[in-house]
């Protein structure tokens, strides 16, 4: 007997979907669902926390229509955060394939350890914000770093913020990035 695993699209990872998607899933049970998915995922990392023999706190949240998990209190767990998130990213994918696996419906479930995406969340404001603002000034274009797709929202949402400029993903992943322009 096979298996089959649903590819999930990255960049669809952290943006809220589209009418008649996940949305409608999570309509039926509300925010109960989504507090059991992150029950499920905080048993799941608890048990691997514990594997590893590494210390932390597991605290469950809900925040605009997704489950937020965060672990934190640990000396260790900045290794599950990895370079630029990327064992934390991993980590996310593993924690939403188990809650998938119990409930039989795609998780949005976001992960933070040791506060590092909350961090992070605020250095790309930051990032979004300043680069707007200095193509507003200059009138040039800017191209920023590869991204993940949480990186990625994140700047969008704060170039949004500043009046005259826009912005867009050019490229595909993982070299797909932010473009930041003057609106015409």
């Amino acid at each position: 007997m096979s298996e089959t695993i649903d590819t999930i699209d990255a960049d669809q990872d952290d943006v809220t979907p589209a009418d008649g998607e996940a949305g409608e899933q999570k309509a039926g049970g509300g925010e109960d669902v989504l507090v059991q998915e992150g029950d499920i995922a905080g048993d799941y990392l608890e048990r691997l926390l514990d594997l590893l023999d590494y210390d932390g706190d597991i605290d469950l949240d809900v925040e605009a229509g997704r489950a937020i998990v965060s672990i934190d209190g640990g000396e260790d767990l900045e290794k599950l955060v990895g370079p630029r998130g990327t064992v934390l990213e991993a980590l996310q994918e593993l924690t939403r394939l188990a809650v998938q696996q119990e409930t039989g419906s795609r998780s949005r479930l976001m992960l933070d350890i040791a506060g590092w995406r909350a961090d992070r969340r605020e250095e790309l404001r930051e990032l979004g914000r300043s680069t707007a603002e200095s193509v507003l000034k200059s009138g040039e274009r800017v191209r920023l770093q590869p991204m993940s797709p949480f990186e990625r929202k994140v700047v969008h949402d704060a170039v949004a913020t500043v009046s005259g400029v826009t912005s867009e993903s050019e490229g595909e992943d993982p070299k797909r990035r932010v473009v930041i322009f003057p609106e015409s």
